[in-house]
C-alpha cells in the first residue's frame, strides 16, 4: 500500500441479509473515529461502475442497526466479471479518492473484491449471507435472523398442521446449502429434514415413515425441505396420494431475508465491520474476515475461496435420531 488509507468505500453485494446495516454502521463510525473519510457505494459493483457514490458521516448510519436489508441497496453485476470492468471499477475508486474498500456479501462478492485488490485497491471482504455457505467461516451475517424467522414460521405451521392432522412440507431458503433446513429441522422437531447435500431422492422411505407414525397415533408430520431439493408441491401431492394423509406445502421464501436482525447478527456484524477498518488501517488487502472456532480471524481471499465445507455430520445424524 502506498501511504495510509484516507478514504474507505463500503458496499453490499449479492443477496441482502439482516445485519448488513449493522456492518455498514460499524464501518462508517470506526473509520470516522480513526480520522478517515467514508463513501457509500450504492447497489454493489453495479453502483460502483455507475458511480453511485455518496459521502457518509455518523448521521448517515443513525437509527439503522435494528433495520433489516441494506441502506446501500444491493444488486448483482454481470459486468464486473470482465477484466475491463474490474479495471474500470478500480479507476472509479481512484477518481473518488477511495483507497480502501469494504465489500459485504458472499463468495461472488469476494471474487470481485479480489479483482479490485489486483488492480491496486485495498479490499476487505465481510461474509454477509443468510445461507451460511461461505466455507472459511462458521458464521455469516444474517443466518441467525433467518433461522429464527423460519423457526417461528414453522412453529405456526405446526399448530395448524396438528389441528387438521396434516403432513406439512415447509421449504426454506439456502440454494444448494442445507444449513437453514438442518438447523430448523432440529429446532422445530421435524420428522424429516431434506437437504441438497444429503437427500438421496428416496420418497418411498418418507412415505413409509409417514404411514408408520400415523399407525402409532402421530397427529402431524413436519418435513423441512431445503430450497436446493425443491419440488415441495409435487412431493406433497405424491405423499398425500400414497398415504391418504392430507399434505400441504409451504414455501416460506423471502420473508427469511427480511426483518429486524437478532442480537447476535447485530453484534457479530458490528465486530466484523470494525475489524475490516482495522485491517485497512494496518495496510492489509485482499482479506476476508471470518468467525472460526470462536474467534474473529482473517484469511487471504483466494485461500478462503479455495476452502470447502460440508454439513455437520453429527448434527445431521442427531436430527435423524431425534425425529424417531
Amino acid at each position: 500500500m502506498a501511504g495510509k488509507v484516507k478514504t474507505i468505500g463500503v458496499l453490499t453485494s449479492g443477496g441482502d441479509a439482516p445485519g448488513m446495516n449493522a456492518t455498514i454502521r460499524a464501518v462508517v463510525r470506526t473509520a470516522l473515529a480513526k480520522g478517515m473519510k467514508v463513501k457509500g457505494i450504492k447497489r454493489g459493483y453495479s453502483g460502483l461502475l455507475d458511480e453511485e457514490i455518496v459521502d457518509m458521516d455518523a448521521k448517515s448510519v443513525s437509527d439503522i442497526i435494528q433495520r433489516g436489508g441494506t441502506i446501500l441497496y444491493t444488486a448483482r453485476c454481470h459486468r464486473f466479471r470482465e477484466p475491463e470492468w474490474q479495471q474500470k471499477g478500480a479507476e472509479i475508486c481512484r477518481k473518488h479518492g477511495i483507497d480502501g474498500i469494504v465489500v459485504i456479501g458472499g463468495d461472488g462478492s469476494f471474487r470481485g473484491a479480489s479483482k479490485l485488490a489486483a488492480n491496486g485497491i485495498n479490499t476487505i471482504g465481510i461474509p454477509g449471507t443468510i445461507d451460511l455457505d461461505i466455507s472459511c467461516t462458521d458464521y455469516t451475517i444474517g443466518f441467525d435472523t433467518a433461522i429464527n424467522t423460519a423457526m417461528e414460521a414453522i412453529d405456526k405451521i405446526r399448530d395448524t398442521s396438528t389441528s387438521h392432522e396434516r403432513c406439512s412440507i415447509i421449504e426454506v431458503m439456502g440454494r444448494k446449502a442445507g444449513y437453514i433446513a438442518l438447523w430448523c429441522g432440529i429446532a422445530n422437531g421435524a420428522e424429516e429434514v431434506l437437504t441438497y447435500e444429503k437427500y438421496d431422492g428416496d420418497e418411498q422411505r418418507i412415505i413409509d415413515s409417514v404411514l408408520e407414525r400415523k399407525k402409532v397415533g402421530k397427529k402431524h408430520h413436519i418435513i423441512v425441505n431445503a430450497e436446493g431439493v425443491g419440488d415441495s408441491e409435487g412431493l406433497a401431492k405424491r405423499i398425500e396420494a400414497a398415504t391418504g394423509v392430507e399434505t400441504r406445502a409451504t414455501v416460506i421464501g423471502h420473508i427469511q431475508r427480511g426483518g429486524s436482525p437478532t442480537c447476535k447478527d447485530r453484534v457479530y456484524a458490528s465486530v466484523m465491520g470494525a475489524k475490516a477498518v482495522d485491517l485497512l488501517e494496518e495496510g492489509k488487502s485482499n482479506r476476508v474476515i471470518a468467525y472460526k472456532n470462536g474467534e474473529f480471524v482473517d484469511y487471504d481471499i483466494e485461500e478462503a475461496l479455495a476452502m470447502t465445507k460440508d454439513l455437520d455430520e453429527y448434527m445431521y445424524n442427531m436430527a435423524r435420531r431425534l425425529s424417531r
